[in-house]
């Protein structure tokens, strides 16, 4: 009598446990997911629809230009963010520096305080996507070249004259929001030293228990994660924390203005998480 062929093994889970791993695949979500999507890409569109005319006239009359502040409000909040403001954002002479999770972080921070942003030149390039972000004065700025870096540094001086309130990621990649990575200070040099009457206002994304499902990290790649959130189930929210501002005059240097800011960003983090911040 022939033994018994071994049983095949079951396959692999489609989402892995580890946090890493867990953004590397997107599933088909079904007929309703497909209905979200659609709907939530409309809302977009008609949103584009009347929003870009109405920015060409303000920019033509000269106008505080409102629409790129509402419209990425619009698109946080068809992507079922809903924000909570914890803190008091400065209104102009700022430079913001936040904690970075998703693309999502952008229009959830510049649909609250109309800020500009600071983005790798990669992004200048895609469809669309490169258009709005110059309509909202994005200052594109080179990961590789290190030569360039005095002519990125004017190029944020000239955009935080004119925009006010400009945000930036020094972190330089997303997490899933359990923890911060070492902030890179070089972009900083704009602050050393600082324009008169500058503030830095670090700010605190908090995602709480949905940030796994948000983060973009590992290697999943842009397409598969807005696919994940326009077809993700039901609303989330984003708790956004404005802390204490402070003078970078009082922090010469921009690496110590990097570390002051991280700081205050990873103390919050922890009392988010319930855990004592690192020494």
């Amino acid at each position: 009598m022939s033994e018994a062929s071994p049983a095949p093994a079951p396959p692999p889970p489609l989402y892995p446990d580890t946090p890493d791993m867990a953004h590397l695949h997107w599933r088909d979500p079904g007929l309703i997911g497909r209905v979200r999507l659609a709907l939530r890409v409309l809302l977009i569109v008609l949103m584009l629809i009347v929003c870009v005319p109405l920015y060409y006239v303000w920019r033509t009359l000269r106008l505080s230009n409102p629409w790129p502040k509402l419209f990425l409000r619009g698109v946080g909040r068809a992507c079922g963010a809903k924000v909570r403001v914890v803190g008091t954002p400065l209104k102009r002479d700022v430079f913001y520096i936040a904690n970075h999770l998703s693309w999502l972080d952008i229009p959830v921070i510049a649909g609250r305080n109309g800020s500009a942003f600071v983005a790798q030149d990669g992004i200048k390039s895609w469809p669309v996507i490169g258009w709005l972000c110059n309509l909202n004065d994005t200052v594109f700025v080179s990961r590789t070249n290190r030569l360039g870096i005095a002519g990125q540094i004017n190029e944020l001086r000239d955009a935080l004259a004119e925009t006010w309130a400009i945000t930036i990621f020094p972190e330089g990649t997303t997490t899933d929001g359990s923890k911060l990575l070492p902030f890179k200070s070089p972009l900083l040099q704009v602050l050393d030293p600082p324009p008169p009457g500058v503030l830095v206002q670090p700010i605190y994304l908090d995602y709480g228990a949905q940030a796994h499902d948000i983060a973009w990290v590992g290697e999943e790649t842009a397409p598969n994660n807005a696919l994940r959130l326009f077809t993700r189930q039901g609303s989330f929210w984003v708790t956004m924390h404005f802390l204490e501002p402070f003078s970078p005059a009082d922090f010469p240097g921009r690496k110590a203005i990097a570390a002051e800011a991280r700081a205050r960003i990873d103390a919050a983090l922890c009392a988010s998480l319930g855990r004592e911040p690192a020494v």
